[in-house]
């Protein structure tokens, strides 16, 4: 059996504004009904593989876990206590695999990719297969469509079985050297996909690598479980150097072997990526959401609640979110990052958390606020509590728009139903849950000195947050 491994970090800079550092690209539906990460576990159906081992990090954590429990794909959850690239996400799931099975294979995949051609996928996995029980440390290379200098590439050398030996990694060209590439013939995209013993990625990590190796090896040595998630040891991780997978390993084994894949694959790296990827229709126009367009082409607009009209446009992009719009030339969307890090250094909050917010009980989006009040309109899942909790700075006033809240507030313990309202005042624990069979909405207004998130002081919560 293959054991897949699903990378599913971000930073959520390159697809901003939709994608934020809270709900990075992958948990979002950009190319279909599912999300990335639900496209990427779904994409496995038909392999011999069992459900996927998932690496993430603590933010992201209820979302990864309600994502794969819908479309039933939820497998061991790893928490990374921080972002230390891919050499040793991939070292803390090797050592998770070999201590349940030494001769365990890992397909590791990132949680952000399109391949539009499964068939063409999972013939590129078995091909790898064959090679990575013998020891060999397969890539999956893509057979190149342009000369794109947005990837990495790799050389290939002398064939072996399905693939060919590594001859060269090689970072990012210019459009020149890129060119180059792709008229040689020699060269593939690098996917930033793995298939290799897991046994053997630790013995070629500890040759060329030891101190990443030592350092995930204490890491879990010491892990704890809490509900779906294995954490490892925060102190221990935290002395791993950051390094990917490629500098740390695959650019200095002797067993390096690359699998051609063409499979429609795109790591939607940017606007323009998401662009070229979708069907257009005769202007060459990507339209979603609500879009009245009229005389515009080779446009893409996402659109999400309210209607978007253009005029006359050409090869600009358009996304509109509940709190952020973002019109850009299509071919200056790499220079999003920028935008991202200037919102940042204003402290503003856009580059962090949507207006909508999701948490393991349901989510919360905030509708409106001014310098002591903040309205919040809350959705409870059917049979989910949030912590029972208390506020140093703040009172709210809930009110039920449907379904039945039932509430603590004090030493009291009652229903509240639609249109009917409660008060809980500053300093008193509380605690609000559904418990009835329909979601719970409510409309929440806080009032006081200090409204944000971290004035909260929690005494019981069945999620394990403190």
């Amino acid at each position: 059996m293959i054991l897949p491994v699903i990378m599913a970090g971000g930073s959520g800079t390159r697809l901003w504004p939709l994608s934020r550092q809270l709900f990075p690209k992958q948990f979002n539906n950009l190319v279909g009904e599912y999300t990335m990460l639900q496209e990427t576990a779904m994409r496995l159906s038909g392999l011999d593989v069992e459900k996927p081992l998932t690496i993430c990090n603590e933010e992201h954590r209820f979302i990864v876990a309600e994502q794969l429990r819908n479309i039933d794909r939820l497998g061991q959850i790893i928490l990374e206590p921080e972002g230390r690239n891919t050499a040793p996400a991939i070292a803390l799931a090797a050592l998770a695999a070999v201590s349940r099975d030494k001769d365990s294979v890992l397909l590791v995949l990132a949680a952000d990719h399109v391949i539009k051609d499964v068939p063409a996928f999972h013939a590129a996995v078995n091909s790898a297969a064959a090679l990575a029980v013998t020891g060999d440390l397969i890539t999956f290379g893509i057979v190149p469509t342009e000369a794109h200098t947005g990837y990495g590439y790799i050389r290939q050398g002398q064939s072996k079985a399905d693939g060919f030996a590594v001859k060269q990694f090689v970072e990012k060209p210019n459009a020149q050297t890129a060119e180059e590439y792709v008229n040689s013939g020699e060269y593939l995209w690098n996917s930033g996909m793995f298939m290799f013993k897991a046994a053997q990625y630790l013995d070629e990590l500890k040759v060329y690598r030891p101190d990443i190796f030592q350092a995930c090896t204490e890491a879990v040595q010491h892990t704890s479980a809490d509900l779906d998630f294995v954490r490892v040891d925060a102190d221990a991780f935290k002395k791993c150097p950051d390094e990917s997978v490629d500098y740390a390993v695959m650019e200095n084994t002797e067993r390096a072997v690359v699998i051609p894949m063409d499979a429609g694959w795109s790591d939607v790296g940017s606007w323009s990526s998401l662009w070229e990827i979708n069907e257009k229709d005769d202007a060459g126009n990507v339209f979603h959401g609500d879009v009245l367009n009229l005389g515009s082409q080779n446009c893409l607009v996402q659109g999400e609640d309210r209607l978007v009209a253009t005029l006359g446009l050409d090869d600009i992009v358009i996304v509109d979110t509940k709190d952020a719009l973002l019109v850009a030339a299509k071919d200056r969307v790499q220079e999003v990052k920028e935008v991202v890090a200037k919102i940042k250094a204003e402290g503003r909050s856009h580059y962090h958390s949507h207006r909508e917010v999701y948490r393991p009980w349901g989510q919360y989006d905030s509708i409106d606020s001014g310098a002591r009040y903040q309205v919040k309109r809350i959705t409870v899942k059917p049979g989910c509590k949030l912590s029972v909790q208390m506020h140093h700075h703040r009172a709210e006033h809930w009110i039920v728009v449907s379904g039945t809240a039932k509430v603590t507030n004090g030493d009291k313990t009652f229903l509240v139903t639609e249109n009917q309202s409660t008060y809980i005042p500053v300093g008193e624990v509380h605690a609000l849950e559904n418990p009835g069979s329909i979601p719970l909405e409510l409309i929440e207004v806080q009032s006081g000195s200090y409204l944000g998130e971290d004035d909260i002081v929690r005494f019981e919560d069945r999620y394990g947050r403190t």
